[in-house]
């Protein structure tokens, strides 16, 4: 058996966009990592509105996004009662507030996936390297947080740990997390440090080139699990050098070529994208980073607005009952080429010269992952030529290739765990990226 993703892992996996929302006591200390001894006065937004964060996002084309309810500080973005160290005991809303509960309702409101970051290093917390105490510290406040806001889609662990104020290392109880996650929101993927989602290795929102969502399992992570199973990549990046908001970062916004770079070696390259854009202190999205924004998703619309291959005529070396070639340029998500023996091969027809220069490949990844090497060839002028010669596809693999203008284009797949099945074939001609 091949692995395959569970539902939510392919709903996830089909959003190809997230958005990390690094906000709190980081924000008004000027901060990345706080050390846990901050004034819980200190955090007092003048404006916060989580709808705009939410309206921007979806604007922007983000189906899923991440509140960073406690980062390593400690300090709490909801009415906890494990600690004094929250929002309560904050000038915001009179202490009354609950930034969690807020981004929730935003959230459900606008139809999208609220995600939550705990991190399990907590600088202020005394239990902290004691390590059946924290834990069940820990869980306690995961139990707040899976139980008073709705629907929970992703929760985020990072792996950062340090020692306690007893001088000792705290170890982790991942397991015990993970059970009470399964318990409490049955349906919410756990990132990073667990068993559905993997850091893909940088912070640079750059997946490999070869990237496969069936790995080998990690026993802090799978517990006793054996075989390969199905753990996809997330690509996190902010869209600024840190991840928590610094005024003095404005002008440092990432460019639009940048942006445009990443998405295509991120979801274009087999993965999540997950993308950092930390409110201020005004508790808002900023001004240059919304405005990025909205340029990078215009970008995106007017590069893939046109598929030049869509129902054009397609012939396959072979094809089985049901999955004939006509599958992979008919638009449809449900449908896919499968042939019947490798290598296998499918041409297209453009019908005139045509000029693209993005080449789009799909598995149906709901059957699985399974293709290891591809070329892409495309009759020009001069005759049959090359263009691409890839590895792993996946849910989708981009390639950016020089201007070709070719009169038919012919997929072969020269490689593969199991008979692949072939979602899509699109082709592009991406206009050049013009900066405001």
């Amino acid at each position: 058996m091949h692995p395959k993703p569970t539902l939510p892992q392919l709903a996830w996996q089909e959003a190809e966009l997230s958005m990390f929302l690094h906000f709190g006591m980081n924000t008004f200390t000027d901060r990345e990592w706080g050390e846990g001894n901050e004034d819980p006065q200190w955090f007092n937004p003048s404006q916060l509105d989580t709808e705009q964060w939410v309206q921007v996002a979806k604007e922007c084309g983000f189906k899923y996004l991440i509140l960073t309810a406690k980062h390593h500080d400690g300090f709490c973005l909801w009415q906890t009662r494990y600690t004094e160290h929250s929002v309560k005991n904050s000038p915001w809303r009179m202490g009354k507030g609950d930034v969690v509960r807020e981004f929730a309702r935003a959230c459900q409101q606008a139809g999208l996936k609220m995600g939550i970051y705990l991190s399990p290093w907590d600088r202020h917390e005394r239990t902290y390297g004691d390590s059946p105490a924290y834990n069940r510290y820990f869980i306690n406040q995961l139990t707040e947080l899976l139980t008073r806001y709705g629907e929970v889609a992703e929760v985020w662990f990072d792996g950062a740990c340090g020692e306690g104020p007893n001088g000792r290392r705290q170890e982790y109880d991942w397991q015990g997390y993970y059970a009470v996650i399964r318990k409490l929101q049955p349906n919410a993927l756990i990132a990073i440090c667990g068993p559905d989602i993997r850091w893909v290795g940088n912070e640079d929102g750059y997946a490999a080139e070869t990237e496969w969502s069936v790995q080998d399992p990690v026993p802090a992570f799978h517990g006793n699990a054996t075989g390969k199973g199905w753990w996809p990549a997330e690509c996190d990046v902010s869209i600024r050098p840190g991840w928590c908001y610094h005024a003095h970062e404005d002008t440092k916004v990432k460019s639009l070529e940048h942006l445009i770079d990443i998405y295509f070696k991120s979801v274009g390259r087999n993965s999540v994208l997950l993308l950092n854009v930390p409110p201020d202190r005004r508790g808002l999205l900023p001004d240059p980073d919304v405005q990025r924004l909205r340029e990078w998703r215009k970008a995106l619309d007017s590069i893939f607005a046109r598929d030049l291959a869509v129902r054009k005529p397609v012939r396959a070396s072979s094809a089985q009952r049901g999955h004939g070639a006509a599958s992979v340029v008919d638009g449809k998500r449900d449908t896919c080429w499968m042939p019947r023996e490798l290598p296998a091969s499918l041409e297209i027809d453009l019908r005139q010269p045509t000029t693209f220069n993005i080449v789009m490949l799909q598995e149906y990844i709901a059957e699985g992952q399974h293709v290891e090497e591809y070329s892409v060839e495309a009759l020009t002028s001069a005759g049959w030529q090359e263009i691409k010669r890839g590895t792993t596809i996946g849910h989708k693999k981009l390639d950016r290739v020089v201007p070709v203008t070719a009169t038919r284009v012919k997929i072969n797949i020269l490689r593969s765990r199991a008979l692949p099945l072939i979602r899509n074939v699109s082709l592009y001609h991406a206009p050049e990226v013009k900066t405001a």
